[in-house]
């Protein structure tokens, strides 16, 4: 998987979704995790279709939060069951203090920094929460509060397999020049 896991869902993006990975992707390729689970499912599957094809000619990948059918790559919630049959690719969100399936093909783990995305899942790990996490032997991405190639930089040499943005690129005025930065210290 890419080191740098892009998440949809930023409220106040910048433009239109398929418009902003479009132009991400300019960057480079990374992993995209359409989450946008206040989407009826069949709207997600939309998007989904719209996004695949422009993800796969980049050499990124698209993975899909919480599904409620078959899908090739998966990224579950917390406490969203397994899907069957079992996704090619497998992540989950895992919050502090929580342990990390060995099953899984990566998590991100959060929040490494505050973050105004997810108030409440706190506090924050910091470096130190995260190169524990990191000792396992599921990759792990650090989550929550990567606001740019600094704290990129830091979670990849506390351990950390990449790093998980929302609000860096989905809310970017120049979303190819936020993928390259991040891509350049990843």
């Amino acid at each position: 998987m890419h080191p740098l896991l892009v998440v949809t869902d930023a409220p106040g993006a910048a433009r239109p979704l398929t418009e902003q990975v479009a132009l991400a992707l300019r960057g480079g390729p990374f992993a995209l995790l359409l989450r946008d689970k206040h989407l009826p499912w069949t709207e997600r599957l939309a998007l989904a279709a719209a996004l695949g094809p422009m993800m796969a000619a980049s050499g990124g990948l698209l993975l899909i939060a919480d599904p409620a059918g078959p899908v090739a790559a998966a990224h579950l919630s917390a406490r969203f069951p397994v899907p069957s049959p079992r996704p090619a690719l497998l992540g989950r969100s895992v919050h502090a203090g929580e342990p990390i399936d060995p099953g899984l093909d990566y998590c991100t783990y959060s929040p490494v920094w505050a973050t105004d995305s997810k108030p409440g899942y706190g506090p924050a790990l910091g470096l130190d929460g995260l190169a524990a996490a990191c000792a396992g032997p599921v990759p792990v991405y650090a989550l929550g509060g990567v606001t740019g190639p600094e704290r990129a930089r830091a979670a990849r040499e506390a351990g950390a397999a990449g790093v998980a943005v929302m609000g860096a690129v989905m809310k970017a005025n120049d979303p190819e020049r936020a993928v390259r930065a991040l891509r350049a210290v990843l």
